[in-house]
């Protein structure tokens, strides 16, 4: 559930700090137009400037674990798209991933060869090694429950045994003792 949390956290943080880049890049250019901001797949969004001939369209990914957004700039017939991951580091990457803007999250990330993360790996190998333990500890404690019930039981099987010796050793004295009695008494 941390993880969860600081995850959407940083996620609000990057979208904010991108939000207030584009701010200060329009603010910055004062030839630039605003053209369009416009949805798009992958639960991201994608605005469009144009400024003196210069096209850049920007895609903002909303929940992408690798990929934070994609800048496509085309300047004089030339196309550029660079990639941008959650760690801010950043990538040129060749057309081979098709439409930039239509394109998956995943695959622009495996494009700029993204690492991708290995929290929930770590959270599975974590999880697993909970289970084995719990099952070993539940397994230790069956066999000390049977080995507990099989020491009372052969406790309790000598306990009865000596039990007996002492009762027939004692009414065996008693008859020894009752006889010494009888001859001490008759003459």
């Amino acid at each position: 559930m941390k993880r969860i949390l600081i995850a959407s956290t940083l996620v609000t943080l990057i979208l904010a700090l991108a939000g207030c880049q584009q701010t200060q890049q329009s603010n910055a250019n004062t030839n630039s137009t605003e053209t369009a901001t416009r949805s798009g797949p992958d639960n991201s969004e994608i605005s469009t400037t144009e400024n003196n001939g210069t096209r850049t369209e920007t895609r903002t990914f909303s929940n992408n674990p690798r990929v934070s957004k994609v800048v496509v700039t085309t300047r004089n017939g030339q196309r550029t798209t660079t990639v941008y991951s959650k760690t801010g580091e950043s990538k040129d990457i060749k057309d081979e991933t098709g439409d930039a803007l239509n394109a998956t999250g995943e695959k622009l990330a495996d494009a700029a060869d993204f690492a991708k993360e290995k929290t929930e790996t770590a959270a599975d190998k974590t999880k697993e090694g909970v289970q084995t333990a719990v099952d070993r500890t539940k397994e230790g404690a069956q066999t000390v429950a049977n080995k507990s019930t099989e020491t009372a039981k052969t406790v309790g099987e000598k306990s009865k045994e000596g039990a007996k010796t002492v009762a027939n050793k004692t009414t065996d004295a008693a008859k020894k003792t009752g006889k010494t009695i009888k001859k001490v008494l008759t003459p």
